[in-house]
């Protein structure tokens, strides 16, 4: 009776090591487990924020890329006139020319060549949205030429003192326009022999 007695004993310390081992077996499995979904969450977290970061870089990018394009666009004003910034020198009237809408721009490039050829150390300066050309030297200004919707106006700052006299009349009393239409067509040679006499003129201070 004894030894049955410690027999079942044994066997039922024997199930209860063994429930035991099982149960720490079970609860090591759900521990790592745990761990295995707890990395699987933070590497898609980790990933989503990479992402997240990466959208916002590019989004950021192309914003700044927008901004940069709109920064370089020339505004038009009436009559299609380019905005250009105040500035001395050729690249502000280059910037202009260039930013001249359609056949105006061919204008603006063959007057510009025209007044050089007749006044090679001419001035050169962007003011209230036109060219003014001025003689080396000096302080005044000469020319200066501006867009409208149908013509390129030139303005000869002392025009009234060319001659013959450009055909173009002011309500300023020295000054004298000559109006350039779509066609192209003006006397090269006669607005030459104008810029060559105009710089010879004391210039209009600006």
């Amino acid at each position: 009776m004894t030894a049955r007695k410690t027999k079942k004993k044994a066997a039922k310390k024997a199930t209860k090591k063994t429930g035991t081992k099982k149960a720490v077996k079970k609860a090591g499995a759900k521990k790592a487990a745990g761990k295995k979904a707890a990395a699987r969450k933070a590497t898609t977290k980790k990933a989503a924020t990479k992402k997240a970061t990466t959208k916002k870089a590019a989004t950021k990018k192309t914003a700044k890329a927008a901004a940069g394009r709109r920064k370089d666009k020339v505004v038009l004003l009436a009559g299609g006139n380019p905005q250009i910034p105040k500035g001395e020198g050729d690249a502000p009237v280059q910037a202009y020319i260039a930013a001249m809408p359609g056949w105006k721009r061919d204008v603006g490039r063959r007057l510009d060549k025209l007044i050089e050829r007749a006044v090679p150390d001419v001035r050169k300066a962007v003011k209230w949205n036109s060219p003014f050309y001025g003689a080396s030297g000096t302080e005044g200004w000469f020319l200066n030429f501006h867009c409208f919707t149908r013509y390129v106006k030139v303005a000869f700052l002392r025009g009234a003192s060319l001659r013959p006299r450009p055909p173009g009349e002011s309500k300023h009393a020295h000054v004298r326009y000559l109006d350039i239409h779509e066609d192209g067509k003006f006397d090269e040679a006669q607005f030459s022999d104008w810029a060559g006499q105009a710089s010879k003129l004391p210039g209009e201070k600006m």
